[in-house]
């Protein structure tokens, strides 16, 4: 799949409102891995704001070190940035890339949500997912890499579902093609990270909630009965009990780091 340079500058220029990253874009018909390559291109002098995009991963990655099938077909990206953050507060970068995407998507008229803490949802089915690593010095990030996964026309599995089937059920086809897709995606982490520098990560989890799709889902965490009720800053859910806790004489709330449950997908038929 031949990747139109001159397209997706277009459809970038048509949607940015503002220059925060200096996207310089490198594509690849097929990589190991979107991040990896990046990586490896940072290392060989590249600079905040580099882009590796590709139609294929051999060796994808997703959360906490599963395989992330990368079909030929999808949209595979990385962005290097380079924030300004403590690295205990490495995860508000996903969630800024992930409501800034998914926001993005929906101005587009994809109704996209946002399964927590990382996924991309439509219809109850997965449409994406997001990758961040860093590296850091003296307890501070010196570099980030996102990665995003969006399915685009390649096969999906059963709990998948890729954006060019969903726009045809739809009778629409607002992103039509795999440069304004990725054009999309890249003012999506732009303006993700944008809110969250200039406006905080109150107002950034304020807005990541509203396309949250959990809240108010029931979980059983060690066979206690809860109910999610939000995320905070460091990216764990909020869930709220029954269960008393006479210390401090109320409900009782716990936070659960990422990776520690998967809430998996509704069941959707069609």
């Amino acid at each position: 799949m031949k990747f139109d340079l001159q397209k997706f500058s277009a459809a970038l220029e048509v949607g940015r409102k503002y220059t925060y990253i200096p996207f310089s874009l490198k594509v690849f018909e097929s990589v190991s891995s979107t991040n990896q390559t990046l990586w490896s291109l940072l290392e060989q002098g590249a600079e905040s704001g580099s882009v590796v995009i590709a139609t294929q991963q051999t060796a994808g990655r997703g959360q906490w070190g599963r395989q992330w099938i990368s079909a030929s077909g999808g949209l595979y990206l990385s962005v290097a940035i380079a924030p300004k953050l403590e690295a205990t507060d490495a995860y508000q970068l996903t969630l800024a890339s992930a409501w800034g995407i998914a926001a993005q998507l929906q101005n587009c008229g994809v109704s996209v949500g946002i399964k927590w803490p990382n996924d991309l949802v439509l219809d109850g089915r997965k449409l994406g997912g997001i990758l961040t690593e860093t590296k850091v010095y003296q307890g501070k990030i010196t570099q980030a890499v996102i990665g995003v996964g969006i399915n685009w026309t390649n096969p999906v599995p059963e709990t998948g579902i890729n954006l060019e089937s969903w726009q045809a059920s739809q009778n629409s086809q607002s992103i039509s093609c795999l440069e304004m897709l990725t054009s999309t995606v890249l003012l999506g982490i732009e303006s993700g990270i944008e809110c969250l520098v200039q406006e905080g990560i109150s107002i950034l989890l304020s807005r990541y909630l509203e396309l949250l799709t959990n809240l108010g889902d029931q979980v059983y965490i060690d066979n206690i009965l809860g109910k999610i009720t939000g995320v905070n800053s460091q990216g764990n859910l909020r869930i709220s009990t029954d269960f008393y806790d006479t210390q401090k004489g109320k409900t009782s709330e716990i936070y659960v780091q990422p990776g520690t449950i998967s809430l998996g997908y509704r069941k959707f038929s069609v």
